[in-house]
């Protein structure tokens, strides 16, 4: 019997990847988060934020990503 792979791309149904794969990361990440969203002006609450526009909510997790990409970097470097 065929199998559909779910982790594909293409695969018509939807699956949620936002895992965090270290849950002692959590932490860091939520406080990265409200930094960054200071940092850019946009006002961001404890807890539930669905009324947040999706392009302020994109900046921020762009920044998050860019940031965690710097922070790389600079380990793999050893600076």
């Amino acid at each position: 019997m065929y199998q559909p792979n779910n982790s594909s791309a293409s695969s018509s149904s939807s699956s949620n990847n936002n895992r965090i794969n270290v849950p002692e990361a959590r932490g860091a990440l939520d406080n990265m988060k409200y930094e960054i969203a200071n940092e850019l002006g946009i006002n961001l609450k404890q807890g539930y934020n669905g009324d947040l526009p999706s392009r302020q909510a994109g900046y921020i997790g762009g920044y998050m990503v860019k940031r965690m990409i710097e922070q790389q970097e600079r380990q793999m470097s050893g600076k």
